[in-house]
């Protein structure tokens, strides 16, 4: 298993390889490659529109040529909206994402200029075709998009761990306890009580069940109870001391 190499082959915008690098980040990818960036290397445009992703501009390659920038790759893919005569193996996004994740070599995606595409000639130089499934009559991307549909197909096939919250988000998710629920429930009855809600003794029990029994279909967490009980007591304080 190896991580690709994003190769951009002609780019026209500092601001579009910018983005790229932006996209290549949140995607745990770094290695960037530059065929003859039409507005020249380095940019200011680019390191303004990588936001955190500075480190891949700086760190980008630049190449005079495509050949010289996929010389030390083993499996490249060339990605196209267009179709081409060479017989050259297509996969869609989900085949390659598969295929690169399982590739040991080193591999790498080329990405043509925001304009026309990749050209023909640096199709030939790849192992295999990617294209993306859009819609037929509409079917171009903006470069850093197209990066970053492949790169997130990739990091979804790596299963690369994100957590899923900080800590103090999940205490909020930990469920009630029986001991906290029931406290929230006898508060909220007897302030109940208090304002006479309860104006049938007969069917106090029957709406005290109805109450419980909408609370527990909320599953509250200890956060919930922890806030309710406070909007009961505020609510209970406030008709105790009204404003004037």
């Amino acid at each position: 298993m190896s991580t690709p190499v994003i190769i951009l082959v002609n780019p026209q915008l500092g601001e579009n390889i910018g983005a790229c690098a932006r996209a290549m980040l949140n995607c745990h990818l770094t290695e960037l490659r530059l065929v003859k960036p039409r507005d020249g290397w380095p940019s200011e445009s680019a390191l303004a529109n990588a936001s955190g992703a500075v480190g891949v501009i700086e760190n980008a390659k630049l190449y005079e040529t495509t050949q010289e920038a996929i010389a030390d790759l083993e499996f490249v893919y060339a990605t196209s909206a267009r179709q081409f005569t060479m017989n050259k193996p297509i996969d869609n996004l989900e085949q390659a994402a598969e295929r690169l994740v399982a590739e040991t070599t080193k591999t790498g995606i080329m990405f043509g200029p925001e304009r026309t595409g990749l050209h023909a000639d640096d199709v030939a130089l790849a192992t295999r075709l990617l294209t993306i499934p859009l819609n037929p009559d509409f079917s171009s991307l903006n470069i850093a998009q197209a990066v970053l549909l492949v790169a997130y197909s990739w990091h979804r096939n790596m299963g690369i761990e994100q957590p899923l919250a900080a800590p103090s988000v999940e205490r909020m998710r930990k469920p009630a306890t029986q001991e906290q629920f029931e406290g929230l429930m006898q508060h909220l009855v007897s302030e109940l009580e208090v304002a006479d809600f309860f104006t049938s003794e007969d069917k106090r029990p029957s709406m005290v069940r109805n109450l419980r029994s909408a609370f527990a279909r909320m599953e509250p967490t200890e956060q919930d109870s922890q806030t309710l009980r406070g909007v009961v007591k505020a609510l209970a304080l406030g008709r105790r001391n009204p404003k004037k």
